[in-house]
């Protein structure tokens, strides 16, 4: 006697769902913004060098009457600040947006903070009778320094609108590119006083 033996029907292998590759957090405008900056504090930095290599004692004897203590804040305030908005950052991707608010709300606080000192470092200086057409190393001060404020002051507006967007709710998984691009220019603007407080305040 013959048996016929029927097959069960064998689905088809499925197919691995390939990995994401790296994503650039952001917009990619910002990124090229970003590098634009960092070229134009770039070019300071070389002249700065320059012009000192050029004026050594007069840069050294001007550069040790800067308040280091005032700077060194300043660099806690900066880093903190990068801190709290990185926690902003990963608040929202877990949609936590009152603790994302909150987060961003600290690194507010600390920006004013940097605002504050700085100030209270120009009065300082202007009641010396610094200029930038004092001497070479002023000039390289204050400008380098108030570029750099000018920046600071921007990410602070940049700040407060991912504040407002974060009350609101606006950033989570698959909505962070607002939230991501304003974070990206606040370490940049972060990473260039790491640069500059050593540079100008600190070596010789």
């Amino acid at each position: 006697m013959e048996t016929t033996s029927t097959s069960l029907p064998v689905a088809p292998a499925s197919t691995p769902t390939p990995a994401s590759g790296p994503r650039l957090a952001g917009d990619l405008a910002i990124w090229f913004f970003i590098l634009a900056e960092l070229l134009a504090f770039g070019v300071f930095f070389a002249a700065y060098a320059f012009t000192r290599a050029n004026n050594i004692e007069l840069f050294n004897a001007e550069q040790a009457a800067l308040d280091r203590n005032a700077g060194a804040l300043n660099t806690i305030l900066l880093l903190t600040a990068s801190y709290f908005v990185v926690r902003a950052v990963q608040a929202a991707e877990l949609r936590a947006s009152r603790a994302a608010a909150n987060w961003l709300l600290g690194a507010i606080l600390a920006g004013l903070g940097f605002i504050v000192v700085k100030l209270g470092e120009y009065a300082a200086a202007f009641a010396h009778d610094i200029s930038l057409s004092s001497s070479p190393f002023h000039m390289f001060y204050l400008s380098l320094t108030f570029f750099h404020f000018m920046h600071v002051i921007l990410g602070l507006v940049i700040l407060v609108a991912m504040w407002n967007g974060a009350r609101q709710g606006r950033y989570g998984p698959g909505d962070m590119n607002g939230l991501e691009t304003g974070a990206a220019y606040w370490h940049m603007v972060d990473l260039v006083w790491l640069i500059l407080f050593p540079l100008v305040y600190v070596i010789h």
